[in-house]
């Protein structure tokens, strides 16, 4: 089975570029979109046809051009649901949860921060919450957790880590959180397959030419409970995939 995750910072405009290509040539039985930026009653007849043969599931914002997540998938699932049932978390479209008859699929964009770190106490709310739910489904069968998690873990996970100590996406507290999650039982496609690869990165700023550099971090992932580590194929950074600030991240299982 081949999945595939992006931050595509604007269904709409990443449409206009290289994504219709990508989505066809890469064929995936499961295709996960974070950072959509728009609400159902925006999906035309256009955007529909894009995703033919997908059943297509989407969970937007209460606020306009802001976060929304999408799922499409070949295979029906035997359930959906959005959000993790916490009010407070749940405004956002930033979790999506499909069920399939071997596995839980959770589509995830996880809050940013924020420059001066003013998010930073929600976030380390979001992140306990988020590590309990997905340790909640895990107790019932494994789960694939995908999307832009808004971190890079360790230090070989972005090109300058003394400089960006204490930036979003790279403090104590959020590396600590996905240490805490990794601990309770789930692992990390990408480094269990390439523990000392370096260079590898999802992310670039718009800013200095940085994707030209390759001064990138890796913040988008394929996360899987400890019990199905062994069925990991492949995790792929599709680093030559442009359109958005992202790329995409995709696991063979």
């Amino acid at each position: 089975m081949k999945l595939i995750s992006w931050n595509v910072n604007g269904l709409r405009a990443v449409l206009k570029k290289s994504f219709k290509d990508f989505f066809k040539e890469i064929d995936s039985d499961i295709f996960c979109i974070q950072e959509t930026k728009m609400q159902e009653d925006q999906i035309d007849l256009e955007i529909q046809s894009v995703f033919n043969g997908y059943y297509s599931y989407w969970n937007s914002a209460v606020k306009k051009g802001y976060s929304g997540t999408a799922v499409f998938t070949k295979v029906k699932p035997i359930n959906v649901t959005y959000g993790i049932g916490k009010e407070e978390h749940d405004q956002e479209g930033r979790i999506i949860t499909l069920e399939f008859e071997r596995f839980y699929l959770v589509n995830c964009y996880t809050p940013n921060s924020k420059r001066e770190l003013e998010r930073l106490d929600y976030r380390m709310k979001w992140e306990d919450e988020i590590r309990a739910y997905l340790v909640s489904l895990d107790k019932i069968k494994p789960v694939i957790y995908c999307g832009d998690l808004n971190v890079a873990h360790e230090e070989i996970d972005l090109k300058n880590p003394k400089t960006n100590h204490r930036n979003a996406g790279f403090t104590d507290e959020e590396r600590g959180k996905m240490t805490e999650l990794l601990s309770a039982g789930f692992t990390d496609s990408f480094r269990y397959l390439y523990p000392e690869k370096e260079n590898c990165y999802t992310w670039w700023s718009y800013m200095f030419h940085a994707r030209e550099k390759n001064v990138g971090w890796r913040i988008d992932y394929f996360i899987v409970s400890k019990s199905i580590e062994g069925e990991i194929k492949e995790s792929i950074i599709y680093d030559k995939v442009v359109g958005s600030d992202h790329c995409p991240v995709g696991l063979i299982i």
